[in-house]
């Protein structure tokens, strides 16, 4: 079991290393302006480009924004913004124990001792 643990430790620190470097490029690769069609023997190419003319490679998927794509796949998100049912809430009975400070024993200790 701990091999295990190990090696998926291992493995979550590659990816780790792996994706920061690419959400690194995504926060700071430019956005296009616009886009220009080429047309090629196979057929038209749609490339991005910035706003002098300079193509910009693909486009990046927000890191932030990323995981809010799973909203869009779920269907239960409806019932998980208002509650269905009303529970009451339980009450705890447990005793109060009082402290009488007059009572407790002194423990102070001396200054200590230089060598």
């Amino acid at each position: 079991m701990t091999q295990v643990r190990t090696y998926l430790a291992l493995a979550l620190a590659f990816v780790l290393t792996l994706t920061a470097q690419s959400m690194a490029l995504a926060r700071n690769a430019p956005d296009p302006a616009g886009q220009m069609v080429l047309c090629t023997g196979t057929g038209p190419v749609t490339v991005l480009v910035d706003a002098q003319g300079q193509p910009t490679g693909a486009v990046h998927i927000c890191p932030e924004c990323a995981l809010s794509l799973f909203q869009v796949i779920s269907t239960d998100t409806a019932d998980l913004l208002r509650p269905t049912t009303w529970t009451p809430a339980q009450t705890l009975d447990l005793p109060l124990e009082i402290f009488d400070l007059a009572r407790l024993p002194a423990r102070a200790r001396g200054p200590p001792v230089h060598s």
